[in-house]
């Protein structure tokens, strides 16, 4: 019998037991100037010119809005060139050599308490916009856009997404063990960015040492409605409409908003990193990081953005097994981006780095198990979407919804023929777009 298929085997609980690694002082920092959400951007530095820690070095250009790139150590700019990033795309990159200082831009300062509940909202949203926040659960989307409600919009309620609902991905987690006041006071900013007087910090159910640290924590904040809510252990539940919809029964459409209901969601670290930017005035420095698979000794980081990852690696122990074949992603096993190799810099939104010896797998024919269609958490029809893009039958994809997948991955992870569904129905919802 096929049943739907949302618990996923991972190994969260071995990596939750890893010691912590800090590894801020890399010799030499490195930052694309476009991300796949930015397609141009510009730099505002050249070599020899000495930077401090929070200065802007360059500007990354999407469709709607810009993102300011900043120094996360002090040093000198000693080139522009060529590194690869998470698509496996050489791009232009800024390096600075670390001077280990760390000194930081004039401008840096911290806020008290009581100036910070002076600010006005469009205060917060443009200190947000200037330290160049985005989303750290994966999305990379500008923060202050999110938070930048029309007058005529009322928000109901932030949900601080902690969920992590991916395999082997455990950096949320270890954030809200480690600092959870840092979480909650950024949450608090954000309900004051919007006007809003709830709050909901979302976590999976069968995290209970985690439910009691933060049900903890908030007792120093009881003059807030914030509660925390125990939602679905399976897969995808962090996804952003899974999410609003177990926390507030709300049924977000596709094609529609949150806010157009009321609702702000925000990644947990993405609230964290909300919290520095309001009270230190820092943009994002570091970030926590996992090495992890069978191929590599698996070790959590706490390292500074525009670190190689080729640097961590190193310091685990390197590969095993050297002369085998590797499977490299950066992100999750379900969500993330293959890549060739290991010299790519971290940016904001990466959190794990999982290397596995290569098994080679023999596609075969659909043998029209269903699987894919039982698993699909958008209930739509991958086999049949298959077919119509390799006909190049718009009109059918359009029929058969293939703009609704979230490419959550589960149509590949399920297919016992290993088709490679999830590349197709990427392939498939980028031909809608030409």
């Amino acid at each position: 019998m096929i049943i739907k298929t949302k618990n996923l085997p991972d190994t969260k609980d071995l990596l939750k037991k890893l010691p912590v690694v800090h590894y801020l002082e890399p010799e030499y920092v490195y930052f694309p100037i476009v991300t796949p959400r930015c397609l141009s951007g510009d730099v505002c530095v050249i070599e020899g010119q000495k930077v401090k820690v929070g200065d802007v070095i360059g500007t990354r250009d999407g469709s709607f809005f810009e993102q300011n790139i900043h120094a996360t150590c002090s040093g000198e700019i000693v080139a522009q060139e060529k590194h690869f990033d998470s698509t496996g795309k050489k791009v232009n990159t800024i390096v600075i050599k670390n001077d280990f200082k760390y000194t930081l831009a004039d401008h840096i300062q911290t806020r008290s308490d009581e100036d910070i509940k002076k600010l006005k909202p469009k205060e917060i949203i443009e200190i947000i916009k200037d330290l160049g926040l985005i989303g750290l659960g994966g999305g990379g989307f500008p923060t202050y856009i999110k938070l930048n409600v029309k007058e005529e919009q009322k928000v109901n309620v932030v949900i601080a997404n902690g969920v992590e609902c991916e395999p082997e991905l455990i950096s949320d987690y270890g954030l809200m063990m480690d600092k959870p006041k840092h979480v909650i006071k950024g949450l608090i900013y954000a309900m004051q960015a919007v006007g809003s007087l709830k709050g909901v910090i979302a976590i999976k159910a069968k995290n209970e040492e985690l439910y009691k640290r933060l049900e903890f924590t908030l007792r120093e904040f009881s003059e807030y409605d914030i509660k925390v809510a125990r939602i679905g252990n399976y897969y995808p539940q962090g996804w952003e409409t899974e999410v609003i919809k177990n926390v507030t029964g709300i049924d977000v459409k596709h094609k529609t908003l949150p806010i157009d209901y009321g609702v702000i969601n925000l990644n947990v670290s993405t609230l964290e990193s909300i919290y520095q930017a309001i009270k230190h005035g820092l943009p994002l420095l570091e970030r926590r990081i996992t090495i992890s698979g069978n191929a590599v000794e698996n070790m959590t980081f706490i390292a500074r953005i525009g670190t190689m990852i080729s640097d961590l690696v190193e310091i685990s122990g390197g590969y095993k097994n050297p002369d085998t074949a590797k499977v490299m992603i950066i992100g999750g096993p379900m969500m993330g981006a293959n890549v060739r190799q290991d010299d790519v810099p971290m940016t904001h939104t990466t959190t794990s780095f999982i290397v596995n010896d290569n098994v080679e797998y023999q596609e075969e024919p659909c043998v029209r198990c269903a699987s894919c269609v039982y698993s699909c958490p958008v209930a739509l029809k991958p086999v049949q979407i298959m077919n119509a893009f390799k006909e190049k039958d718009v009109d059918m994809l359009k029929t058969l919804k293939v703009d609704h997948c979230i490419t959550c991955g589960l149509c590949s992870y399920v297919c016992p023929s290993k088709i490679p569904l999830t590349d197709i129905m990427k392939s498939a919802k980028n031909l809608l777009l030409r």
